[in-house]
């Protein structure tokens, strides 16, 4: 009984230690890893005991291994949603925004049930390394077995600190070390890659609130003054990405779909060009997309976003203001007021709750898209004697979770919003749907396709006095969904040959599809492109 009471303690042990923080690292095969800190770590228990000390060292050890644990599982939500690690400074948001979807995707009773299990699993985390490392703690080793702990903490210290300065390329053991190392202190790294994150992000983020300053385009005009009336629509479609062009589960419905609208939209004189970005980001937090395009700055991480809004950054929107031209932004996912969106500097913020859909929503997607559209020309660009504006329109019918999907209703039937009712609640719930990842990738192709065709038949409605859109993509989804590596989102050019034209100086394809080849831009990039292919003068 004693020996077993050693071994589950030990075994509780090894497999905290060796808990993956990866996707692709969750095999069995992780089980044959060896810990290099287990036995130092049974060697600090050894040597001090149950003394005061000894105490007070295994409540550290405990609180440390129970935060790693936290961070590795952090690590591996955000390596399935976006495809990088959870960075501690910057992604606590994550949490508030993990809730509202999970919320939206299965219910409140399945969300809340799943929260809790999370609770008591890590409370039961907690005791189970407390008691192994009171076993541990409380062996009755006397003064002889306290020095031979005490002896054995020098090499195997000495043995994980090696592995982990090999690892992280701080220096190179010699080649029969290396070949013959017993195993990887990969929890201790990760504690230590933490501690130097924490670190650079502070750094980085110093360096950005500086560069936030440099802005060549301070004192640049006239500016947009080739739009000569007319409007520019920039209209994201969430979770739209090269995977459309390059995953053969959605290649033939998607090109598909893009080809028709260019022959329509063609047969009504409109002319079109296509190219690539990089999105910073991967699965969402959309708003580091939509964020970078209007600023000109990299926003890969939620700091970078605040620290903008800190900053005296002055966007596209600000460059409109000052050229006559009247700011909106369009933003049905918002169903609370959005107090960041008065530095991007709007003229009108149009919210959910402001843009008059009184139908049910589609699970977490708030309303259709075809509304939206339809609200933005309701609400702005159907009123008399307006303005020229630059709108910015968030689409979010290809939103995860994607079930379920609108049907397409004429434009004069839309009204409220109430149309839509009898598609809100069809079909299978996310909680059912979320359990078959092919029927996700399935569902995922139909909603892409249905915002695609929205946008199409927007521009289309809109022919005779066409403002000029500008349609990209904000982000991949998760990887299992699109089953790409990049993160390059199309961009779409629709609108007056004239305006269409600018773009064709810079190489992108005629058409709605985007040549495989062709360089893409960093989403950072946008900003100043716009501003220089529609103005006249740029210095």
């Amino acid at each position: 009984m004693t020996l077993a009471r050693y071994l589950i303690a030990t075994l509780i042990l090894f497999l905290v230690l060796i808990q993956p923080n990866h996707p692709q690292a969750m095999t069995w095969g992780a089980l044959r890893m060896f810990p290099l800190e287990l036995p130092a770590l049974l060697a600090v228990l050894v040597l001090f005991g149950r003394s005061a000390v000894g105490v007070a060292l295994r409540m550290a050890l405990v609180a440390a291994l129970a935060l790693i644990v936290l961070l590795k599982l952090a690590d591996f939500g955000t390596f399935v949603a976006f495809n990088r690690g959870f960075n501690l400074l910057v992604d606590l948001s994550l949490v508030h925004a993990g809730w509202t979807l999970l919320h939206g995707s299965v219910g409140l009773p399945l969300a809340g049930l799943a929260v809790f299990g999370v609770l008591v699993g890590f409370v039961a985390l907690v005791a189970a390394l407390w008691w192994a490392m009171g076993v541990w703690a409380a062996l009755p080793a006397g003064r002889t077995g306290q020095i031979i702990a005490a002896i054995a903490l020098v090499p195997t210290v000495a043995l994980a600190v090696a592995e982990i300065g090999q690892a992280r390329r701080a220096w190179s053991l010699p080649e029969p070390v290396r070949a013959n190392l017993p195993g990887a202190a990969f929890t201790a790294r990760v504690a230590v890659e933490r501690v130097e994150q924490f670190r650079d992000t502070r750094v980085d983020l110093a360096s950005f609130r500086e560069a936030a300053l440099q802005d060549p385009m301070r004192g640049a005009g006239p500016l947009l003054d080739l739009l000569d009336g007319r409007d520019l629509i920039i209209v994201y479609v969430e979770s739209y990405g090269r995977s459309s062009f390059e995953n053969p589960l959605y290649v033939p419905t998607h090109t598909g779909t893009l080809q028709e609208i260019e022959d329509d939209l063609s047969g009504r004189g409109l002319s079109m060009r296509s190219g690539w970005a990089t999105a910073p980001m991967v699965g969402g937090q959309s708003w580091l997309a939509h964020g970078s395009v209007a600023s000109g700055m990299w926003l890969n991480t939620q700091g970078r976003y605040r620290a903008l809004l800190a900053s005296p950054r002055k966007t596209l929107f600000h460059f409109a203001q000052q050229s006559g031209l009247r700011t909106v932004a369009i933003k049905p996912a918002h169903i609370f007021p959005w107090p960041e969106g008065d530095y991007f500097g709007f003229d009108a913020i149009y919210n959910a709750s402001d843009l008059g859909y009184e139908g049910e929503p589609f699970n977490w997607v708030t309303m259709p898209d075809q509304f939206t559209l339809h609200a933005l020309d309701r609400l702005e660009r159907d009123q008399p004697d307006r303005d020229a504006q630059v709108a910015q329109v968030a689409l979010v019918s290809s939103h995860a979770p994607w079930v379920p999907i609108p049907e397409w209703v004429e434009w004069d039937e839309i009204g409220d919003g109430t149309i839509f009712n009898q598609w809100a609640l069809s079909g299978d719930p996310p909680e059912v749907v979320w359990r078959d990842h092919d029927r996700v990738r399935d569902q995922f192709r139909l909603a892409i396709d249905y915002s695609l065709q929205a946008v199409g038949a927007w521009a289309a409605r809109h022919a005779d006095d066409p403002p000029l859109i500008v349609m990209l993509g904000d982000h991949e989804p998760a990887r299992f969904v699109s089953g790409v590596q990049g993160y390059d989102v199309p961009v779409h050019i629709i609108g007056p040959d004239d305006l269409v034209n600018r773009f064709a100086e810079i190489g992108w394809s005629a058409g709605m599809q985007p040549a495989p080849d062709l360089p893409a831009l960093r989403m950072d990039a946008l900003r100043d492109l716009l501003l220089e292919r529609l103005s006249t003068t740029i210095p």
